[in-house]
């Protein structure tokens, strides 16, 4: 993984299978996937990751992974990206604690547009 350890790896880890509701009525919730895998091009921070929000109808929301291509390239290795609004965008990954820094700036920018209540 190169340079300085990141010390907020092992909190995102620790995410790894939890689920946790985050508005009043219980109908979003978001899930962590995290797991540690060789390191690779295509992984290069030794992570495979999903962090998600989801909603009523278990609709996908909010999402950063690297499980697949994105645009512009589509083709090639997986890549760190986030989804939203249906649309997948490259994510420049720099450590754990940025990247959960990142979702749930996401995840509360898009309950507070959708007006729910936590």
């Amino acid at each position: 993984m190169g340079g300085s350890p990141d010390h907020s790896l092992d909190r995102l880890l620790d995410l790894d299978g939890e689920v946790l509701v985050v508005s009043d009525d219980g109908q979003y919730w978001v899930k962590f996937e995290v797991r540690r895998v060789p390191v690779t091009l295509a992984k290069p921070h030794g992570l495979d990751y999903s962090l998600t929000l989801h909603g009523p109808g278990n609709d996908r929301l909010v999402g950063f992974d690297n499980a697949h291509p994105v645009w512009p390239t589509k083709r090639g290795e997986p890549q760190d990206h986030r989804h939203a609004n249906q649309v997948a965008k490259p994510y420049a990954y720099k450590d754990a604690a940025g990247l959960l820094e990142a979702f749930w700036a996401e995840v509360d920018a898009c309950l507070e547009k959708l007006r729910v209540k936590r």
